[in-house]
């Protein structure tokens, strides 16, 4: 019997083989309480804290290797990249026939391997040349720039206008410029270490199925490995195609405006307008900025200056906002946000380079999540509707391997 007159008979918590047992002792009715909410709340599972506490300190080595190894790193992931998309011409090339003779594989990668080195140095070189021509012509403008920018402001009172130019004149513009001139000098050796990667991707392309089935001991497994990565270089060589046709209409339609308007860096513009246009969302916009400055130094001509903005805005808009989408169609569909939160992360790490690749490493990213059932939900995050790329039936099941 127990006693209910001010005590009450409460929960004695003693716990044999990982399973609490209840007894009953007279003790006051908070600490009946308060043994309850133990019960329904237990202590952390030290396990647990470990794992967490190894996943950060893992991310954090990951990330210092990014940083200290970007060089490296950048030039594996655009030799990769470009190898994925040669890789697919390589293979048609090789089973045509020439009357009764057939290319052989080897003959098809030497030619590949040819003209991916002369576009290479040939793109870098022309990129090369016209940042040189933007230096060397910046240089002759740097003294009215300061002056130009802050006519800009002259609506806002003689005050403000002499304060933007104290401020403007502050910077060293020329060591910004030779800083920028020593960065793009190793482009070229950029371009070599990607070639060089590319080569040896190239020798070992026809032993890549015979190297996924020995690595996992599981031709199943191997199979399904080797469907996520076709699908991640479909994918990826899709998005370059796309985005190098729209990218060159707006270089070259960047161009004529200049041409039109009569500015000095007209091919400069367009080039660097065609590049640009490869960074998600910021690219168009630093390319429309920089073509309404130059014209702004220039000209020093408000009017000008605004009807070029206009035009290059609408083309902008024209082009990213219909043009594009029609063309991507719904082969990627990427959520916008995930790709700023991409773009912002490998930006930090990366810099440009990292900008540049955001995209093909989201996709990447993307269809491994989607294959992986723990790890879909990241990919529904980063899928634009939500409906990431269906799972096969065949899917990786890492849980069950483990």
């Amino acid at each position: 019997m127990t006693r209910r007159a001010g005590r009450a008979s409460t929960l004695h918590l003693s716990q044999h083989a990982g399973r609490h047992t209840i007894t009953r002792k007279d003790i006051p009715i908070t600490t009946e309480r308060t043994a309850r909410q133990f019960i329904r709340h237990p202590r952390p599972d030290r396990h647990a804290l470990q794992t967490g506490a190894l996943v950060l300190i893992a991310f954090a080595v990951m990330l210092l290797l990014l940083v200290k190894a970007k060089f490296l790193l950048i030039s594996l992931a655009t030799a990769i990249m470009v190898f994925s998309f040669t890789s697919d011409a390589i293979n048609f090339i090789a089973t045509r026939r020439i009357g009764p003779l057939r290319v052989p594989n080897w003959l098809a990668s030497i030619a590949a391997l040819i003209l991916i080195t002369l576009t290479l140095l040939g793109v870098t070189s022309l990129v090369l040349s016209q940042v040189n021509t933007v230096l060397s012509t910046a240089l002759t403008y740097v003294e009215s720039t300061p002056a130009a920018i802050a006519s800009m402001f002259s609506w806002a009172g003689p005050d403000v206008e002499m304060a933007v130019l104290n401020s403007v004149q502050t910077l060293d513009v020329s060591s910004y410029l030779k800083s920028l001139a020593g960065q793009a000098g190793s482009l070229m050796q950029g371009t070599v270490l990607v070639i060089l990667f590319v080569t040896f991707l190239f020798g070992e392309r026809i032993w890549f199925s015979t190297k996924l089935t020995n690595f996992f001991g599981d031709p199943e497994t191997a199979e399904q490995v080797g469907d996520i990565v076709t699908s991640i270089i479909y994918k990826v060589n899709y998005y370059l195609l796309i985005k190098t046709a729209v990218s060159a209409a707006t270089g070259f339609l960047v161009y004529l405006m200049a041409r039109g308007f009569g500015l000095d860096l007209a091919v400069a513009l367009g080039i660097m307008a065609y590049i640009l246009n490869f960074i998600p969302n910021i690219g168009s916009i630093v390319a429309t900025l920089l073509v309404t400055l130059v014209t702004y130094v220039q000209f020093t001509d408000p009017a000008l200056t605004v009807a070029v903005f206009l035009t290059v805005s609408g083309l902008q808009f024209f082009i990213g906002n219909v043009i594009d989408p029609i063309l991507m169609g719904r082969a990627l569909r990427l959520s916008t946000f995930g790709i700023l939160l991409f773009l912002a992360f490998w930006g930090a790490v990366w810099g440009i380079p990292g900008m540049f690749l955001s995209v093909p490493i989201m996709v990447g990213t993307l269809i491994v999540c989607s294959h992986i059932p723990s790890l879909r939900p990241i990919a529904v995050l980063l899928s634009r509707e939500g409906l990431p790329e269906p799972v096969p039936d065949r899917s990786l099941r890492t849980d069950e391997a483990a």
